[in-house]
């Protein structure tokens, strides 16, 4: 990667810090340092995409081929912070690095064989005003960057916001997300294998409700990957 002169400078005047660790990045580093990303709680599922805890927790609900999710996720750790500074510290770039690193890893592991496009799961247009962006279509951005593969942005719509997901448990999520979603755009994605992109997995509800969607177009296969999944 060539670095300009003016950006070393910038570097230099107003040094840029690792969201995890909030040591100094190097001119090469945009969000993590390189020990941060290595020491990342990997979860290895991409290698094992049909026999992992994320896949068989979406399987009983939902028509899903394979899934993984990077790494493991729990309340209050690193990478809880990263996903904090995503949705609500005004940080795509944390995502686009992020989506980066989950198509590095989904290369390394042959995960996205046949896979055709990819499709993030959206937000209600308020809360995207509100924040800015969307966290998932970010992840999707650095996935596509590395891989190439198209993003369908238009393929889903997200109809309602009921309440927030953090405090619900099983059977309260999938309610929550019941009929939230629905098809804006099925040329997009028919006949085409999906990979559905999402930041957290906690119970699979939004994964879920998306894939089920997706599902009743022609031709359409549906496979996951979230950046995180949270620990049961």
């Amino acid at each position: 990667m060539k670095i300009s002169w003016w950006s070393r400078i910038l570097d230099f005047i107003s040094p840029r810090l690792c969201v995890v660790c909030g040591e100094r990045l190097a001119v090469t580093e945009r969000t993590l340092c390189a020990c941060c990303t290595l020491h990342l709680p990997y979860t290895g599922y991409q290698f094992t995409p049909t026999d992992n805890p994320m896949c068989q927790l979406l399987w009983k609900v939902s028509r899903v081929e394979r899934a993984a999710a990077l790494l493991h996720y729990e309340p209050r750790s690193e990478l809880a912070a990263v996903v904090y500074q995503l949705k609500y510290g005004d940080r795509p770039d944390i995502g686009e690095d992020m989506g980066a690193l989950m198509g590095r890893e989904l290369q390394r592991s042959h995960f996205l064989d046949g896979i055709d496009v990819l499709v993030p799961v959206p937000l209600t247009w308020w809360r995207e005003q509100q924040r800015g962006y969307n966290q998932s279509e970010r992840l999707a951005v650095g996935i596509s960057d590395v891989t190439g593969l198209p993003i369908a942005r238009k393929a889903l719509r997200r109809k309602r916001f009921l309440q927030t997901q953090t405090h619900l448990n099983r059977q309260e999520r999938q309610e929550n997300v019941s009929d939230m979603f629905e098809l804006r755009n099925g040329r997009q994605v028919e006949g085409r294998h999906v990979l559905l992109i999402d930041d957290i997995c906690t119970t699979g509800a939004t994964l879920t409700a998306c894939a089920n969607v997706l599902s009743a177009v022609p031709g359409v296969r549906v496979s996951v990957c979230t950046l995180g999944l949270t620990k049961s």
